[in-house]
């Protein structure tokens, strides 16, 4: 079975499945068709975390491949810059948006790096023979998806850029994403990128140290030193993946693993440990008490991360406090009393781009492998010639000196991504993983609740209606009723209805029961689930 917001990497992914390649090759090959056919959702300049668990081999832990700010990173340099802070706490508004758009937003990419790594220790192909599909999207081309479409024409939101900036500022990009009269491709045209095929050819040629201190480096550093980029060659062949072992604690009978940090895996952690308190089934799916509980659970999370949370390397965090069971309790507690937790912002404004994507792939063995990968919302910036976008993840640096979040060189910036599997006893049950910014971690949180309080199948618990609370305000999507609404707003609660069915994170998973795989993929997005 794999799930993803694409049916291309989803075949591609079958397509290794069916030929007899494991579960690792499957969703390496499947990620590197993402990159072709959404390159302003992911790409081979990106960051990520994959969750592997392969009973046949023992391994069982986490590949993080977050990236680093660069080693030219002053922890003051954007402090003057600050306009305000996004409504949502995952990232900044900054003058001139030199975090968000162009040479200086980038962290080290590690993408291409790890999917390498993990073939080279768990895979049964080399990445040279699974990067072919890619291939063959960038050089043949692949139809414009709506949900690609969406993304480069969403609107400027308060201090945020215009998506469609991404395509159009800097003219090596402008070449792929646009016609000669400067207009974007509309859905259902074909899109071509040769230059990112034959970039691809070349490192399934020369392998992918070529891309950190080969030909290809030497391109990135060279162009990044021509416009004021603070990626050095030094940086690419520093850059490293970290092996992790995942985070774990019990649901109701179910063991859950998740990422450690600077990925997302601890907010679910709390979050399950406080809602394990509540008798969820009883109150009723997405009734009002329901949604005031996991609120102010989200809530909680979401303050303890702002505020406590970031690189381990660089920030002491209380984990073994946050993952105890009496801290949960204490939390419940709180809930009970009818606290409200308020979650503090700087100037709130815009919200930070929800778009990431994610792959999900697995076997009836158990062997499984769920994993996010992401550019931020995209820098825009094409070195000329090579084809692929980088990432833009300073964006989410705080620029304030002596905060968690602060910026520092070779400090990665904290992730809401949150590939997470649940157990039954030693056996998968649930994998679960989801692009969508700082909802991700609510959006999984929420799959997990209905697979297992609810007893929801795979599609039905990444399609049931959602709300988020990562602020003050609790938002919803439109399918929660508005009696629901206005017994919320009568507890003291701001709402936000959004005119969407459903909305971010796109959430996508995979159920496994009695040794048969049922998937779900978010009917928000292009995606699908598949098997045979």
């Amino acid at each position: 079975m794999v799930s993803a917001p694409q049916p291309e990497a989803v075949e591609a992914g079958l397509d290794i499945l069916a030929s007899g390649g494991n579960v690792v090759d499957a969703a390496i090959g499947a990620a590197l068709v993402q990159t072709a056919v959404d390159p302003q959702m992911c790409g081979i300049a990106g960051f990520g975390s994959m969750h592997l668990h392969l009973p046949d081999r023992g391994v069982h832990e986490l590949i993080d491949f977050h990236g680093r700010a660069p080693l030219a990173t002053r922890p003051d340099m954007w402090s003057d810059r600050i306009v305000g802070e996004c409504d949502d706490g995952f990232g900044f508004m900054l003058r001139g948006q030199v975090s968000e758009l162009g040479y200086q937003s980038m962290t080290t990419p590690l993408t291409i790096k790890a999917f390498d790594q993990a073939l080279s220790r768990f895979g049964s192909r080399p990445l040279s023979q699974l990067i072919e599909p890619a291939i063959a999207y960038c050089e043949e081309g692949f139809p414009v998806r709506p949900h690609v479409h969406r993304f480069w024409t969403e609107p400027a939101m308060s201090g945020r850029i215009e998506r469609v900036r991404v395509l159009k500022d800097f003219p090596a990009t402008a070449k792929i994403y646009t016609r000669p009269d400067g207009s974007i491709h509309k859905i259902g045209e074909i899109l071509r990128n040769p230059d990112m095929g034959r970039t691809y050819r070349r490192i399934a040629e020369h392998g992918v140290d070529d891309f950190y201190e080969g030909k290809i480096g030497h391109r990135i550093a060279a162009d990044m030193a021509a416009h004021g980029g603070l990626i050095i060659l030094e940086d690419l062949a520093r850059c490293a993946t970290e092996t992790a072992q995942p985070l774990w604690t019990t649901y109701r009978g179910h063991r859950v693993a998740t990422n450690p940090l600077p990925g997302g895996g601890l907010l679910i952690v709390m979050m399950l440990n406080i809602l394990e308190h509540f008798d969820l089934a009883a109150m009723g799916h997405d009734s009002p008490e329901y949604i005031a509980a996991v609120s102010e659970a989200m809530k909680i999370a979401t303050v303890a991360k702002d505020t406590r949370m970031g690189d381990p390397r660089f920030v002491d965090v209380p984990v073994a406090e946050f993952t105890s069971k009496e801290w949960a309790a204490r939390m419940a507690d709180r809930i009970r009393r009818g606290e409200k937790t308020s979650v503090p912002r700087i100037n709130p404004g815009g919200k930070e781009s929800r778009e990431t994507t994610h792959i999900c792939v697995a076997d009836a063995s158990g062997a499984c492998v769920t994993m996010t990968h992401s550019l931020g919302s995209s820098s825009g910036v094409v070195t000329e010639g090579l084809g692929f976008m980088y990432n833009n993840c300073m964006m989410v640096f705080d620029p304030r000196p002596g905060r968690p979040g602060s910026l520092a060189p070779g400090k990665a910036r904290f992730s809401a991504m949150s590939p997470t599997i649940v157990f039954r006893g030693d056996a998968p049950f649930f994998l679960v993983g989801a692009p969508g910014g700082t909802t991700i971690t609510m959006g999984n949180l929420q799959a997990i609740l209905n697979a297992v309080d609810f007893g929801m199948d795979a599609q039905q618990a990444v399609s049931a209606p959602r709300f988020c609370a990562t602020s003050d305000t609790i938002e919803l999507t439109n399918r929660i009723l508005r009696s629901t609404q206005r017994a919320l707003e009568a507890r003291g609660y701001p709402v936000v209805r959004h005119a969407f069915s459903h909305m971010a994170p796109l959430v996508h998973a995979i159920r496994i029961v009695d040794g048969r795989l049922d998937g779900g993929a978010d009917p928000a997005g292009d995606g699908m689930a598949a098997g045979f």
